[in-house]
């Protein structure tokens, strides 16, 4: 993305449903589990996208399920938010998370599929300064294993200064399944975002 970054004005809303904590949580790491240590470096934000989570009608299963996931993996600050499926509010949030927030990882689910209120693609793409598409394209390419319907998944992920944006589904149970398929990349694509750690070449 070139010029003036998207952020700010009206469409700068979310729904908090959690702060961030370094407190034990349901779903952390049971005790003696091999935790890569790279993990430490990972500040994660949880954005989900729904019209009916947003109006308070829906509760939010698959934000809660990466939580969970992110914190199995060993991961302490996790932070939480609910937007409805509006294009302008998806893109404040991000850019709220990427540029104030101290977070260098957000995770998306929902509004990925080929509905007209389905614009976190959209959303995503106004607001990354560089692709990473290697993470959805593992996501697309395993899930075809399982279900045809993975071709209908929009999903992008990309990099915004220092934060790597993925595109998540919209259910619990895929969300946690697509998690499982990206996890071992995380530590070290991280680590190299901020330019810690060593040379990729062995």
């Amino acid at each position: 993305m070139n010029g003036e970054r998207p952020g700010g004005g009206r469409g700068d809303q979310a729904h908090h449903v959690a702060a961030h904590s370094s407190s034990p949580a349901p779903g952390d790491a049971p005790e003696g589990a091999m935790i890569d240590p790279r993990c430490a470096l990972i500040r994660a934000a949880v954005l989900t996208v729904s019209d009916k989570g947003a109006a308070g009608l829906r509760e939010d299963q698959s934000g809660a399920a990466l939580e969970e996931s992110l914190r199995g993996m060993g991961v302490t600050h996790v932070e939480r938010a609910i937007v409805p499926d509006e294009r302008e509010q998806i893109a404040a949030a991000l850019c709220r998370f990427a540029d104030q927030g101290g977070v260098n990882l957000v995770l998306t689910t929902g509004g990925t599929g080929f509905t007209s209120r389905d614009v976190t693609p959209e959303a995503t793409l106004d607001v990354i300064d560089r692709r990473a598409p290697g993470f959805t394209e593992a996501m697309r390419l395993l899930s075809l294993e399982k279900t045809p319907h993975a071709m209908l998944s929009r999903a992008q992920s990309g990099l915004r200064g220092r934060t790597l944006i993925i595109n998540m589904p919209g259910s619990p149970r895929a969300c946690r399944e697509q998690f499982e398929m990206i996890r071992a990349a995380l530590p070290h694509g991280i680590e190299k975002l901020l330019d810690q750690g060593g040379d990729c070449a062995r």
